[in-house]
């Protein structure tokens, strides 16, 4: 009879142990593909890309002190706001201002999402920022910088989405990240 009752038991367990291997793996299917759906929004960290490639012309020098000092997203994120604030600063109006559809706008920084900076490669770094203008459209402008903690400069401004909607998307291919058109 104790055996009987044995055989039960190891009969329902085995899907349960079977259950209970299959589940993480399951789980760590998923984990992975969670970067590849948000990979279309900004270019991100998950995979270092870089934005373009460029033939290396930096001196042995150059190269070394780059290597000592890695840029942090603290660092990015300094960078950017000090931009922006040095900006405004030189402003009459006391505003950030963007070119845009032929038209100068005046922005207020709103946030600057730290879940967003990144390296792209190359030394260069990417930022994202939201903006408001005084009529109240929300603006996500992304900025392209260079250079090294404290010095770095920004490359390339494009306003990204106007009140949530994109105007483009980003797309990895071999490691570097391009903008899309939105179709």
């Amino acid at each position: 009879m104790n055996a009987a009752i044995l055989n039960d038991r190891n009969s329902t367990s085995d899907p349960m142990i079977t259950r209970l291997i299959i589940a993480p793996i399951v789980v760590s299917f998923f984990l992975r593909a969670v970067p590849l759906l948000a990979a279309g929004d900004h270019p991100g960290p998950a995979q270092q890309p870089q934005l373009q490639q460029f033939p290396q012309t930096t001196s042995r020098a150059q190269q070394n002190s780059m290597q000592t000092r890695e840029v942090s997203k603290a660092d990015i994120s300094a960078g950017i706001k000090r931009h922006i604030a040095n900006d405004t600063k030189k402003s009459s109006d006391r505003k950030f201002h963007v070119k845009y559809g032929g038209k100068d706008l005046g922005l207020g920084l709103v946030k600057v999402h730290d879940d967003q900076l990144s390296s792209v490669g190359g030394g260069k770094y990417f930022a994202c920022v939201d903006m408001k203008a005084t009529n109240g459209t929300i603006y996500d402008i992304d900025f392209f910088m260079a250079g090294q903690p404290g010095s770095m400069k920004v490359t390339e401004t494009a306003v990204h989405k106007i009140n949530g909607k994109p105007l483009y998307n980003w797309k990895e291919e071999g490691g570097v990240w391009k903008k899309v058109s939105k179709s």
